[in-house]
């Protein structure tokens, strides 16, 4: 029994979340469109890519030009581009592991679909105005992270009226790919790459739907205003998926997450004694506000970015005491007034 407690206190832990207060959305007509780019793509025969980019072009007039160019680095889709054939067949013909890998995952999306249509509930019962984009499934280069508004790298991206989902990574921590030691190196450490996997697909659509409804300008404020930057976001996401576990929003492992309530005052503590609160060196900031393995300067078992657990407690405990605030208030509040208003005591 003693071996079992830690087991269900840490499940316990990792399961938590708003779901209890979430609001009825079932009323919320929601038909969420969504689009197998990648199925079409890798379907053309590599031997004949200009024919088969001029039959995808008429079923992807905007994406396609737009994938091929920007994603795949090639330039426009034209006659006179010849970089564009011959790079489509030559990333088709390297790809094929990592499209039959996404095929076994993915080849049915219903219910990846059903989870993101869920979640546009959500945010249109938040944002009535919001235009939900078309979900565009692809297979793209393996190191093709996007930037989100304050550079922090989205396997996903977003045009005008679409949202892609990269689906090379989403194939499982244990892809070989993932493993390879220069794509540790280079591309993703595993302590990124451990969230390579399907239960993440949701929390990162709407951390970018998040970032499209109001980018990042945290930058250059004092370290406490930049947790609760991240804190907000955290707070809203919390919101479009309610039934999502707290891990899954934040990305801690359920053992980091743990670590982190059993410590938050002395995580507080910590930022508090080493004058910090309101430092804005970037070189002094970055190892609070940025994904890494850990924390340097607290124990092994922190995470990293702790200042997004830290944020987004300061942000309960502000939302606790102002009920009536809607997300948009609490977008619009101006991160200090947060700090200053939250009352915010660490357990």
């Amino acid at each position: 029994m003693k071996k079992l407690l830690p087991i269900l206190l840490l499940i316990s832990i990792s399961a938590c979340n708003n779901g209890n207060n979430a609001p009825d959305v079932s009323h919320i007509n929601m038909q969420l469109k969504t689009e197998r780019f990648e199925q079409d793509f890798f379907a053309i025969d590599s031997n004949d890519t200009k024919a088969g980019l001029a039959q995808l072009q008429q079923k992807y007039p905007t994406f396609l030009p737009l994938f091929v160019n920007h994603v795949l680095g090639l330039g426009p889709v034209n006659d006179t581009n010849q970089l564009a054939f011959e790079g489509s067949k030559r990333f088709l013909n390297l790809n094929q592991v990592v499209y039959a890998q996404s095929q076994k995952l993915y080849k049915n999306f219903s219910a990846a679909a059903k989870e993101l249509e869920d979640g546009f509930r959500y945010v249109k019962h938040y944002f009535p105005d919001y235009k939900v984009p078309t979900i565009i499934t692809t297979v793209g280069p393996m190191d093709a992270l996007a930037p989100m508004s304050n550079n922090e790298p989205s396997p996903n991206y977003m045009g005008e009226d679409f949202l892609a989902v990269g689906l090379q990574f989403y194939l499982g921590k244990d892809f070989s790919i993932y493993n390879d030691p220069g794509y540790i190196s280079s591309v993703a450490p595993q302590y990124r790459s451990r969230r390579f996997s399907k239960e993440y697909i949701a929390s990162d659509v709407f951390s970018l739907v998040i970032d499209d409804l109001y980018p990042d300008s945290s930058k250059r404020y004092p370290l406490i205003e930049r947790f609760i930057e991240k804190g907000k976001r955290l707070y809203l996401l919390q919101q479009f998926l309610p039934n999502s576990s707290d891990t899954l929003l934040i990305g801690y492992t359920g053992k980091q997450l743990e670590w982190c309530n059993d410590n938050e005052r002395g995580i507080y503590n910590f930022f508090i004694q080493q004058n910090l609160l309101y430092e804005i060196d970037p070189e002094r900031l970055h190892n609070f506000v940025t994904d890494g393995p850990t924390t340097q300067g607290m124990p092994e078992q922190s995470p990293g970015n702790i200042g997004a657990f830290l944020g987004w407690q300061i942000v309960k405990s502000y939302m606790k005491k102002h009920p009536s605030s809607t997300l948009p208030q609490l977008m619009k509040t101006a991160n200090k007034n947060i700090f200053n208003e939250s009352d915010y005591k660490p357990r």
